[in-house]
């Protein structure tokens, strides 16, 4: 860890600095699975109390970003892949809600923003960077939950693709990748767009869904491969961040 975690004096509450903070770290990597949180350094670290820094941890825990370990204290938790399997399901359910809640009720200058948001996408693909890529689509998607106009949607999204953030680095960086991957994934993601644009629900909803399903079946289609052969089949996940 370094100077990147210390707490600004801004308007935002010290614990929601703290807390996002200590979750940027966890989705990107630098703090890594297993890896054992101490009060004392995330104290010294960050400037601030141990209550503040009690209760992120336990909002992190409720994320499931970190176990609480008896005698032990707070461990950064190593996603399954069954907890991946499920995960991704409830992706799919509700990334297919935020585009259909869009698509009812398409707000021009969302509709702008998730254009914009395409358009990034496309050059990202183009660029062949996986972290480049992430970062895109993690904008296309903020712009479709913004579109939804629902804040307890956004909330169970963040929280979700939280946890799946480091299966989702692999099915971008793993050498064994399908070939079609990238084509296929930008050709639906502007299904999605396009029936977002024409306000059609149904389309909408079942393009995000169908999206979804196929990011979830190449991730799960490499982690058996992984799972078969051992944790050094993996990508250096936190190089695609850093």
């Amino acid at each position: 860890m370094d100077d990147r975690l210390t707490v600004k004096r801004a308007a935002a509450p010290i614990r929601e600095q703290v807390l996002q903070n200590l979750r940027t770290e966890i989705i990107e990597g630098r703090l890594a699975p297993g890896r054992r949180l101490t009060e004392r350094e995330l104290t010294e670290m960050l400037g601030v109390s141990r209550t503040v820094l009690r209760e992120s941890l336990r909002q992190l825990e409720s994320e499931g970003l970190i176990s609480l370990i008896p005698n032990k204290g707070p461990v950064v938790r190593a996603l399954t892949v069954e907890e991946a399997r499920e995960l991704y399901r409830i992706r799919e359910t509700l990334e297919g809600l935020g585009a259909r809640l869009f698509a009812e009720r398409p707000d021009p200058a969302h509709l702008a923003l998730l254009e914009d948001a395409f358009a990034e996408v496309e050059r990202a693909y183009r660029g062949g960077d996986p972290r480049t890529i992430l970062l895109a689509k993690n904008a296309f998607y903020d712009a479709i939950h913004t579109g939804a106009g629902s804040n307890t949607l956004s909330k169970m999204l963040s929280t979700v693709l939280a946890q799946i953030w480091r299966w989702r680095a692999v099915g971008l960086a793993h050498p064994r990748r399908s070939a079609g991957r990238s084509s296929e994934s930008v050709a639906k993601l502007r299904e999605v767009v396009e029936a977002i644009k024409s306000g059609n629900g149904d389309r909408a909803e079942q393009a995000a869904r169908t999206e979804a399903r196929l990011a979830a079946a190449e991730v799960l289609r490499i982690l058996d491969e992984v799972e078969s052969k051992g944790k050094d089949a993996l990508p250096d996940l936190q190089a695609i961040q850093a």
